[in-house]
């Protein structure tokens, strides 16, 4: 069997459900208590890696129009349906593997990567337009740390972004709103802005937050008459409740909940598209109602994968059932 086959078969198991819709288990989610374990390396411990997650280190700018540009951007960053293709299957986001706008050094995708923390940007499996038929993986930069050690000049970030979305991963052209706001977020992170804390607890009621700063992203794009970024940002709220549904999967009711949620955002979605005056108002009772998905989320979230405890017992159980 060819690498390439070898690569197709191993991505395979992973396909999922297209990202940013909540969807029924199958049998790769079964196996894995997060979908995310699939791309770190075997031994990267899931406490460490997925109870938290680094800080991010955003300058907001002040002025009104550069912060919706970045807001755009950084849902954008956060959504699988930016990319095409394999990695658009697999829910595979920007931030897959630059967590929270900095690197990765736990990622290590089965047949994209080599050491832990790198990624092979020509990859055919990937990209019709870049592979090269050759594995070689890269170290993937921290997009929050010293700017010289970027290769690309601030000016040249769209071009580049592009590249990356249309060409390394096969994706739609983003809108023009989008692919700007993608450069502008990549612009504000700086390590002057870090948080005096590298890391913080992953909780509902963060994703939950970063969905509600999609939503309000849409809102603007939708009130300036842009439908396709509109659309994309519900597309990344919707990709946060996903993260949160797969680790209340033992608990029905607050599935339910969110799986209601995902589905008024699907219905926003769809009056985005048609145009419709009453979207705005719809996406606004979301956002209220948000707050008592929020605390319900909380009521039980001990008993969650947000909780380390049980995050460690599901990893453990997972792998005593791996075949040997």
């Amino acid at each position: 069997m060819d690498r390439r086959r070898r690569r197709t078969g191993a991505l395979a198991g992973l396909a999922l459900a297209a990202a940013g819709f909540l969807a029924a288990a199958t049998a790769a989610e079964v196996a894995q208590p997060l979908q995310a374990l699939h791309w770190v390396t075997p031994d990267a411990d899931p406490v460490a890696t997925f109870a938290s997650q680094p800080t991010e280190c955003l300058h907001t700018p002040a002025d009104p129009a550069a912060a919706q540009a970045v807001e755009v951007g950084r849902a954008a960053f956060r959504t699988p349906l930016l990319l095409g293709g394999q990695a658009a299957r697999v829910s595979l986001t920007c931030e897959s593997c630059h967590r929270s706008g900095r690197g990765n050094p736990e990622f290590q995708f089965p047949g994209a990567s080599g050491a832990p923390g790198t990624a092979d940007v020509t990859l055919s499996l990937f990209s019709s337009h870049r592979g090269n038929g050759v594995h070689d993986p890269r170290p993937i930069p921290d997009l929050s740390g010293p700017r010289d050690r970027l290769k690309v000049a601030p000016d040249q970030l769209p071009a580049f972004i592009r590249g990356l979305i249309v060409e390394e991963f096969d994706g739609r052209e983003p809108p023009p709103a989008v692919l700007a706001g993608l450069a502008a977020y990549v612009r504000a992170l700086s390590p002057g802005a870090c948080p005096a804390e590298a890391r913080a607890p992953l909780r509902p009621a963060t994703l939950l937050a970063d969905a509600r700063r999609a939503l309000t992203a849409a809102d603007r794009a939708y009130a300036a008459g842009d439908r396709p970024t509109a659309i994309l940002m519900v597309a990344a709220a919707r990709a946060r409740l996903g993260l949160i549904d797969e680790r209340y999967k033992a608990l029905p009711a607050e599935v339910a909940r969110l799986r209601a949620a995902d589905t008024r955002l699907t219905a926003l979605q769809q009056a985005m598209r048609e145009g419709r005056a009453d979207a705005s108002t719809d996406l606004a009772h979301w956002l209220r109602d948000s707050r008592r998905l929020e605390a319900a989320l909380a009521a039980r979230e001990a008993a969650s994968l947000f909780n380390p405890t049980r995050l460690k017992a599901a990893a453990n159980r997972r792998l005593l059932l791996k075949p040997t």
